[in-house]
């Protein structure tokens, strides 16, 4: 039964994975409601003149971008699932496309927005960058009102926009939510690197993320696990799915010299961010053999067409925990693998994936445990 959700008589049915018929992920919460409310108690919409606009930052599934659809707006998102979740909600809606214009996170900033809605990011360093981006763009009369959950409030958070903006204070809690306004009156505005480089020592790779990249400040110890237990084999057309920085893929380019490496991950800074990994520390003749898929996970492409796909699947999407992602990636796989084909994965041991896996393939080995990690493989038979 598809799940539907009013808001101001428009109907958002969730974004669902085409090969995950039942997954039934809210999409909308209480930040987006207050959000809402308070741009209409407030009637924000007369700041907006003819030569300005509405600036949307983190629109998680489209609750934001459908409601204000006679608005002219900018929606600004770093996940390929969100931008899908809003294009889908917007046709579902019959909302004017017209109206909405829609740019990944490394895009620069409109710079005639006259109201800026944000949604609180779950990591501090993705919000200090869209901070810093959003500080170069404003002026002492755009109005600024972020919103997230009361336990994704912190000091640390507010600190940022007084940091980038100006003046900042909070709303009262409703629903478990808080709103966030913030004056631009910050004329010191800091020039500071929000993305990092860092060494794996032991490769002699430097190692650059984007602010919104897993594990930005060191080697994340379930890819370093999966790294050191890569399988053995001829592989030819190998997959780093849900590739964060890159670092697998680039362990994979090492091990099968010969193979082509697909790197996909749903955050644009992910993939960005595997690319400068593997331009600068690989040798220019391996650029020709790999490739980098902004993309929900392995949608869309063809079946039986890989041989290896590596995977460090991630338990949230933004702020919710759910294995649903996981499913997808299992699923995925199994479609796009070519007979005895592999799939290969880590995971905490706690997730069960060995259960999921087996259902899926039919099989699943255990290729390497330790106190923390499992590293599974599963093979397309059939």
């Amino acid at each position: 039964m598809n799940e539907a959700l009013i808001i101001a008589d428009q109907t958002l049915i969730l974004h669902r994975h085409p090969r995950r018929k039942n997954e039934t992920l809210q999409a909308w919460d209480s930040a987006d409601e207050y959000l809402i409310n308070h741009f209409n108690e407030n009637e924000l919409g007369k700041y907006i003149t003819e030569d300005g606009q509405l600036l949307i930052i983190n629109d998680g599934f489209g609750a934001l971008s459908c409601y204000f659809n006679e608005i002219e707006r900018t929606v600004v998102s770093d996940s390929f699932l969100s931008v899908g979740s809003i294009k889908l909600n917007m046709q579902r809606n019959h909302c004017i496309p017209e109206t909405l214009l829609i740019q990944d996170s490394l895009q620069e900033l409109p710079t005639n927005a006259k109201v800026v809605l944000i949604k609180v990011p779950k990591t501090l360093a993705f919000l200090e960058y869209q901070l810093q981006q959003l500080s170069a763009v404003i002026d002492k009369d755009t109005i600024i009102v972020a919103a997230g959950k009361v336990d994704a409030i912190h000091k640390s958070t507010l600190a940022l926009f007084e940091k980038y903006i100006g003046t900042t204070k909070t709303s009262l809690a409703k629903k478990k939510s808080r709103l966030i306004f913030s004056l631009p009156d910050q004329n010191e505005i800091p020039e500071t690197e929000v993305a990092i480089t860092w060494e794996i020592e032991r490769l002699e790779w430097k190692i650059h993320n984007h602010a919104n990249v897993f594990s930005r400040n060191h080697l994340d110890i379930g890819g370093r696990y999966l790294m050191d237990n890569l399988p053995e084999g001829d592989f030819t057309k190998v997959v780093d799915l849900g590739c964060g920085n890159g670092v697998v893929g680039m362990s994979a380019a090492e091990a099968y010299p010969e193979a082509q490496i697909t790197f996909i991950d749903e955050s644009y800074m992910a993939v960005d961010s595997a690319r400068i990994n593997m331009l600068k520390n690989f040798e220019e003749e391996r650029s020709d053999n790999t490739r980098f898929v902004v993309n929900n996970g392995l949608v869309g492409f063809k079946a039986r067409s890989y041989d290896l796909i590596l995977c460090n699947p991630p338990f949230h999407q933004q702020h919710a925990i759910t294995d649903h992602i996981a499913w997808s990636m299992f699923n995925d796989a199994h479609f796009c693998l070519a007979v005895n084909g592999e799939l290969v994965i880590v995971g905490n041991r706690h997730l069960d994936y060995q259960d999921k896996l087996d259902r899926i393939f039919g099989n699943c080995e255990l290729i390497a445990e330790n106190k923390k990690f499992v590293v599974l493989r599963a093979v397309k038979y059939d």
